[in-house]
C-alpha cells in the first residue's frame, strides 16, 4: 500500500512538472524583457496571446516620468504598413493597446522607450488573438488532460515494475484523453479559433495531430493488453509516446488567420 501511495505522488510530481514546462514554454506564455534606458534596467512582460473581446492590453511599469513609449505593429505576415501608437501614462504606468483581431489572428509588435536622449526597442513579439472560452468547457478540459497524463504517467510505472493494473490504468488514460483531448478539445478550439478541428487531413495544427497520434498509441496498447494482460511494452510505451507530446509545447503551429485571405 505504502509504495502505491508513493508511485501515485511520483507520478503527480512529475505530471505537475510536464504541465508547468508545456505552459511556460509555450508560444502564447507571457514573454520577459528588459530594456536599459539611460542606464536605468527596465524589466516587464508583454503578452503573447489575448482572449476575449476588446483590444489586447500593454501596461508596463515605468515610474521614471521622463520616459514614454510607442507600439508599433501591424498584423503577422500581411502587407500592412506598421503602425505606431503612443503609451499613455497613468502614474507610474505605461499603457497602450493592439486592436482586436478575429479569432486566430495575430498581430507582430515592437516596444519602444525613449528619453529626450536616447530611444531603445524590444524585440519583435507576437500575439495571437483567440475567442473566449466558456469556463464550464475549459476547466473540465484542463482537469481531464492533467488526469490522462497522470494516469499515463503511473501505467507507465506499473509497466515498469510489471505490475497487474497495468491494464485497467491503462483504460483510465483512455477515457481521460478522450474526454480531454477528443470531445472537449474540439469544443475550445471551435470557441477560440472558429474550428473544431484543424490537424490532419484538414490542417497541421500540431496540438491536434499529437492529441490524436497519443489516443491512438494508447488504443493499441489497450487492445494488446486485451488479448495478453503480460504486454507491459505497450503500455509502457503509449505513456512515452504521451510524454513526447506533453514536452512539445502547446500551440506551437496553431490555428493562424491568413491575412491575404481577401475576407481577412
Amino acid at each position: 500500500m505504502k509504495r502505491s501511495v508513493l508511485y501515485w505522488l511520483l507520478a503527480f510530481i512529475f505530471t505537475v512538472g510536464i504541465a508547468v514546462f508545456q505552459r511556460m514554454t509555450g508560444p502564447t506564455y507571457p514573454v520577459d524583457l528588459s530594456l536599459t534606458v539611460d542606464s536605468h534596467e527596465i524589466e516587464f512582460e508583454l503578452p503573447r496571446s489575448h482572449g476575449g473581446a476588446g483590444d489586447a492590453k500593454i501596461s508596463i511599469d515605468i515610474p521614471d516620468t521622463s520616459i514614454t513609449g510607442k507600439i508599433e505593429y501591424r498584423r503577422l505576415n500581411s502587407t500592412d504598413p506598421w503602425m505606431t501608437k503612443k503609451l499613455k501614462r497613468t502614474g507610474h504606468t505605461l499603457t497602450g493597446f493592439i486592436p482586436h483581431q478575429p479569432p486566430a489572428g495575430k498581430v507582430v509588435y515592437s516596444l519602444h522607450l525613449a528619453t529626450q536622449e536616447e530611444t531603445t526597442a524590444t524585440e519583435e513579439v507576437v500575439i495571437r488573438f483567440k475567442g473566449a472560452v466558456p469556463a464550464g468547457i475549459l476547466i473540465p478540459h484542463i482537469i481531464a488532460m492533467f488526469l490522462a497524463m497522470l494516469f499515463s504517467t503511473r501505467t507507465g510505472i506499473e509497466a515498469l515494475i510489471k505490475g497487474e493494473k497495468t491494464y485497467l490504468y491503462t483504460l483510465w488514460t483512455i477515457g481521460f484523453l478522450f474526454i480531454g483531448g477528443i470531445i472537449l478539445g474540439p469544443v475550445v478550439q471551435k470557441y477560440a479559433f472558429g474550428a473544431f478541428w484543424t490537424g490532419f487531413p484538414l490542417g497541421y495544427d500540431l496540438t491536434d495531430n499529437k492529441t490524436a497520434i497519443a489516443f491512438l498509441a494508447w488504443l493499441v496498447a489497450a487492445w494488446k493488453l486485451r488479448k495478453n494482460r503480460n504486454a507491459h511494452g505497450w503500455a509502457l510505451g503509449a505513456s512515452i509516446i504521451l510524454l513526447v507530446m506533453y514536452l512539445i509545447p502547446h500551440s506551437v503551429l496553431g490555428s493562424e488567420l491568413d491575412y491575404t485571405e481577401p475576407n481577412a
